[in-house]
């Protein structure tokens, strides 16, 4: 595994105990319960398993690994954190540019909305929810997407190095934020 993938897993498991640590709170019959005051309740309970219906390692369109060219292949990266939170998906690399790590999480769109990220910006892809965040403080090489999906959402997690030849000097919310825009629509209606 290349440094690239180490430091694009270690970003991602930053940002998911970052959410775990600080998003989940007390349980009832030992059931974790997300802790905030979001538009529907003043509590989420964390879905058992990730949303079904979308594989990020075969689902992702071959037009936009192509678009963006993504090159050799995608990486698994599942990874589990404490409070039942989950990952399931894969990640990619782009030639003298960032990695992004696309997969499905049982992470809500209203739990990361919880967490009042600064600069958080929600906006709509397609008729989904989502929510573009910088997770890490004073980090301004990663953003995080998150998608609404049911039980859940599609993470999209993007590491830009200032290094890189192609893509260091752009703007990670923006880059992932295009990127979330050209995968969204692969995302079945029911899932």
């Amino acid at each position: 595994m290349t440094s690239r993938s180490n430091s694009l897993r270690l970003v991602v498991l930053a940002l998911g105990a970052a959410l775990t640590l600080s998003g989940c709170g007390s349980s009832t019959d030992g059931d974790p319960k997300a802790e905030g005051s979001g538009d529907n309740s003043a509590s989420q309970e964390v879905a058992a398993d990730v949303p079904t219906g979308y594989n990020a390692c075969t689902d992702v369109p071959q037009s936009v690994i192509d678009s963006e060219k993504w090159r050799g292949g995608s990486i698994p990266d599942d990874s589990y954190a404490s409070g039942g939170i989950k990952w399931r998906g894969c990640q990619w690399v782009k030639g003298n540019g960032y990695s992004i790590s696309i997969r499905t999480t049982n992470i809500t769109v209203d739990m990361v909305r919880e967490k009042n990220f600064p600069n958080a910006q929600e906006l709509t892809l397609g008729t989904r929810k989502a929510i573009t965040t910088r997770q890490i403080e004073n980090v301004q090489s990663n953003c995080v997407v998150n998608v609404e999906m049911n039980g859940g959402s599609l993470e999209l997690a993007l590491d830009n190095p200032p290094a890189s030849r192609e893509t260091g000097s752009l703007d990670a919310c923006d880059l992932v934020n295009d990127v979330a825009e050209k995968v969204t629509p692969s995302i079945p209606a029911a899932a």
